[in-house]
């Protein structure tokens, strides 16, 4: 993930986008340099307008329509009520060992 921020990084101070720089930066952030992932990313992103794709996500993170619970909070309640039932089978069980 430290690679795609560098590239972001590198982005938005308009300098170029190749391995050297972006070792650069993630060697100043103290991070580890993978040869295989920068070569990666770097060859990925050849022909990628950066800043179209970036307002493309930002169009769309603002489509969402409003008053509608987002998935993350579906999730949430969904986990709740396994732990409930998990409670309650429980309770049973141990009110057949008590009887």
């Amino acid at each position: 993930m430290e690679y795609i921020y560098g590239a972001l990084l590198l982005h938005k101070l308009g300098k170029e986008i190749n391995p050297e720089n972006l070792k650069g930066v993630v060697a100043a952030a103290g991070g580890e340099i993978d040869e295989s992932k920068i070569k990666s990313l770097v060859a990925s992103l050849k022909g990628v307008d950066i800043a179209k794709e970036l307002e493309n996500a930002s169009l769309v993170a603002t489509m969402a329509p409003k008053g509608v619970p987002s998935d993350e909070g579906k999730e949430k309640k969904a986990e709740a009520k396994p732990k409930e039932e998990k409670k309650e089978a429980a309770a049973e069980g141990l009110s057949a060992l008590f009887g």
